[in-house]
């Protein structure tokens, strides 16, 4: 696309706030080669026509097309750059690598469509927001629900059914798939909608505000309370009230200092409650060459903190250069500083030592795609068994991104019945494999799945992906030895290789999630045990440890329940009278 074609396009774009995407062409499977916020479209758009900077040069040069979305506010617009970088990891962007994303809210494209938050929209639904508080927005969506009966089901469930679901008549749903509610009426309630989220705060406001004073004037006080509470949130939904000021001992602080080099960056985080540092750790920024340390940061806010909660005071190691960075921190109440002297000065100085402390690629992310011959370990999910004598048997799949626990993405699984690990794993990654085929799971693919055990484990994971059609490299890892297996070949890495220890930590977390949910499990079924006199906390777990369950213990006979350390005569006998 060359100059005069870029003010061409311009001259037909919008004046209002919104994001463009640059396109390397116009058919419907584009790839986005860059993503820009503007306060005003045509005119940013056209300042494309004269680049400043040899790296935008050549991304205008690849661009074919130019397509842009349109937002009420400038906010809003930061918060959509954020997550369409996320979503679509365009080459000329600052990225950082997770995968989080501000939470919209999407009415699909349906004759009855159905309200949801959600992180990645349908094709062709009524999308509003990014919001940078889910919490709040899942209260407007509850009261949404519960005001207008706007239905939550999949299209799946809603369609042939006979009679309405527990929604219904719990008050969460008008229930159109059975006729509960005249499917005009129903189409007045989402347009209603429609109007409360174009900023039309009283479409839901003056409902709850009625429904309160019903339950005030009928005594039903704690019913009242709850829908004051609600109302307040729904009244500040547009406004972006907040809630209560903390006080000084309980602000937060994030440190955030980044380190360069080539066309990659470390981002390291310090956060401090109350004065106290509680908690380090460090990201992979993927950048463009020619960008300054200012520039990598003003990028990294808006994606990193588009899942977290943002701290009462950021201290940065560089001047944030964006505008619009700049004032939506400071529309939500957050000081920016970049500290000179004194304490302040010493955390970033601190914060900066962690961010180049092994940048490059002798980390383990990387060597660890480079000795497989990936294309990337960036995200790996880990799998384990954990069961006793085949009873309570029980799966894990932990997430780590970018060498670190993701642990919002942690899953486990209850599993049949058996004394079977191999049968165990089989089921525990094809529940995973269906769920990422059918795209009934919320997370993105792995770039690898590490497989606690040798090559019969990972011999029942590589059926149980090849049954189900899902092509996601595997491999295995041996505790007695640390050998690494994958199909092809075993590897005996040094101890000390950075790509081991990566997966030592995934297999070690896999192992203490499942045990962690097994023991829950054991626990919940041994309160028979509980019940007998003489058998106090460690007894039981000796005994459970032995029988594997209660139907172990009931079925054992007198001289094993005394072979168990503890039980002695009198307590065998108590127990099976008991059991």
């Amino acid at each position: 696309m060359d100059s005069a074609e870029v003010r061409t396009r311009a001259g037909d774009l919008p004046t209002e706030p919104g994001v463009y995407q640059f396109l390397d062409s116009t058919r419907g499977d584009a790839t986005v080669l860059y993503v820009g916020k503007a306060v005003d479209l045509r005119d940013r758009v056209r300042s494309y026509a004269d680049p400043r900077g040899e790296r935008i040069r050549r991304m205008v040069e690849r661009a074919a097309d130019i397509d842009v979305v349109v937002t009420d506010t400038e906010t809003q617009a930061l918060l959509l750059e954020a997550n369409f970088i996320k979503r679509y990891q365009p080459r000329y962007n600052v990225r950082l690598r997770d995968d989080k994303s501000y939470p919209l809210v999407q009415l699909t494209d349906h004759p009855t469509p159905r309200i949801e938050i959600t992180r990645d929209p349908d094709e062709g639904a009524d999308v509003f927001g990014p919001f940078t508080d889910k919490s709040q927005v899942e209260t407007v969506c509850k009261a949404i629900r519960e005001t207008y009966g706007l239905r939550g089901c999949s299209d799946h469930k809603y369609a042939n059914r006979d009679r309405p679901c527990l929604d219904y008549d719990i008050g969460l749903c008008s229930a159109p798939c059975t006729g509960e509610i005249n499917p005009a009426t129903y189409r007045e309630d989402v347009a209603a909608i429609r109007r409360f989220f174009r900023g039309e705060t009283g479409v839901l406001a003056e409902p709850i505000r009625a429904e309160m004073e019903r339950a005030a004037d009928s005594a039903a006080f704690e019913r009242a309370a709850n829908l004051r509470d609600r109302l307040a949130v729904v009244e500040s939904f547009h406004t972006g009230g907040g809630g209560a000021v903390e006080s000084t001992q309980d602000r937060t602080t994030d440190v955030l200092a980044v380190a360069l080099e080539g066309d990659a960056a470390t981002v390291a985080r310090l956060h401090s409650t109350g004065g106290s540092l509680v908690d380090r750790e460090r990201h992979a920024v993927e950048t463009p060459d020619d960008r300054r340390a200012g520039d990598v940061l003003a990028a990294f806010v808006p994606q990193y903190y588009a899942e977290r909660e943002l701290p009462d005071r950021l201290l940065l190691s560089e001047r944030l250069p964006d505008d619009d960075v700049r004032s939506w921190l400071t529309s939500a109440g957050v000081d920016v500083v970049v500290p000179g002297a004194g304490r302040e000065a010493t955390l970033v100085d601190l914060a900066l030592k962690n961010a180049r402390r092994k940048t490059g690629q002798d980390d383990g992310v990387a060597a660890l795609a480079d000795a497989l011959g990936l294309d990337a370990a960036d995200r790996i999910e880990g799998f384990d068994v954990s069961h006793t004598g085949g009873g309570s048997v029980v799966g894990s799949d932990v997430c780590f991104v970018d060498g670190t626990p993701a642990k919002p993405d942690y899953r486990r699984k209850k599993l049949p019945e058996g004394n079977d690990d191999y049968a165990a794993m089989r089921s525990l990654i094809g529940w995973r494999a269906e769920r990422a085929v059918a795209g009934r799971d919320d997370r993105p693919d792995p770039d690898l799945l590490l497989i606690d055990g040798g090559e019969g484990q990972l011999a029942a994971a590589r059926e149980a992906l090849d049954a189900v059609g899902w092509d996601i490299p595997a491999v295995g890892l041996a505790k007695a030895e640390e050998r690494v297996i994958t199909p092809e070949r075993v590897y005996k890495w040094d101890d000390d290789a950075p790509q081991l220890q990566l997966l030592q930590r995934v297999r070690d977390e896999a192992h203490r999630f499942a045990v962690q949910y097994h023991e829950t499990l054991r626990d919940d079924v041994s309160t028979a045990l509980d019940d007998v006199p003489g058998v106090g906390p460690e007894l039981r777990t000796r005994l459970l440890g032995r029988f594997g369950s209660v139907d172990g213990v009931r079925e054992a006979s007198l001289s094993e329940l005394r072979d168990v350390p503890g039980v002695g005569e009198a307590t065998a006998k108590t127990i099976r009278r008991q059991l």
